[in-house]
């Protein structure tokens, strides 16, 4: 299994779309706050435009996080990146956009890592996975992202075509077994919801090679997660897990 921070030791912190609690989510103003609080990696959704570019974006829709409305995949990037993608947060923000996933990669370069969460479900991208290597390999960044989805399907579909890009399941429930639901899909990380993870789903993922970052939002227990052992944990507000940390 390919290890995602390398021969670094952890546990990492990962900014969930950049640093949600701080600013808009996933935007630049995000990840740029995500990075100065120290988080290891930035987090962000992708949702495919009409014109089938990787925006930048949670919802399949623009309602909830722009001045717009109606599907992604009904807009053009160039119309979505029209649109102010952070007064909703605070007015403070109106000049932010939203990103695609290309300006974001070239940004990060050499920067930090980016995890990437394609969105597949209820509106399904056919070969969004095909659309992300494509653009990895453009920008030869393939080492410095991890590809994870709730949809376990397009993650296999990814690995068959590019093994060497870091993969990994997300999950909402207590499984029987991790490990092996990860194996069917060659995964690398397993990405169960935190206040569902034992320590012994950790030990046995471990035990198979899996790098092991559980998810949720600013409720999550970071002392609870981090004493289970965890790799990483991932935080809107990208400080908080830090004080549970020893430098």
């Amino acid at each position: 299994m390919l290890q995602p921070f390398g021969a670094r030791k952890g546990p990492f912190v990962i900014g969930h779309r950049g640093a949600a609690g701080y600013a808009p989510e996933n935007t630049m103003a995000a990840f740029q706050r995500g990075l100065a609080l120290r988080a290891d990696a930035v987090e962000l959704d992708v949702n495919l435009s009409k014109d089938g570019e990787l925006m930048v974006i949670h919802d399949p829709t623009l309602n909830r996080t722009t001045n717009g409305s109606g599907l992604v995949c009904h807009h053009t990037a160039a119309e979505i990146q029209a649109l102010d993608a952070g007064s909703w947060f605070d007015p403070s923000f109106s000049d932010c956009r939203v990103p695609t996933l290309r300006e974001v990669l070239q940004w990060a370069k050499d920067r930090t890592k980016v995890v990437i969460e394609l969105k597949n479900g209820p509106i399904f991208y056919p070969d969004i996975e095909v659309a992300l290597v494509r653009l990895l390999d453009e920008l030869n960044v393939r080492d410095q992202i991890m590809a994870i989805s709730f949809d376990h399907v397009v993650l296999g579909q990814l690995k068959a075509i590019a093994p060497d890009v870091a993969t990994g399941v997300i999950y909402a429930s207590r499984v029987p077994d991790a490990p092996a639901m990860a194996k069917l899909v060659n995964a690398d990380l397993v990405m169960p919801y935190w206040a569902m993870l034992t320590r012994e789903e950790v030990e046995a993922c471990h035990a198979a090679d899996l790098f092991v970052s559980p998810w949720g939002g600013p409720e999550q227990d970071y002392q609870h997660i981090l004493s289970l052992g965890v790799d990483a944990v991932g935080a809107d507000y990208p400080d908080r897990p830090r004080q549970f940390m020893v430098d």
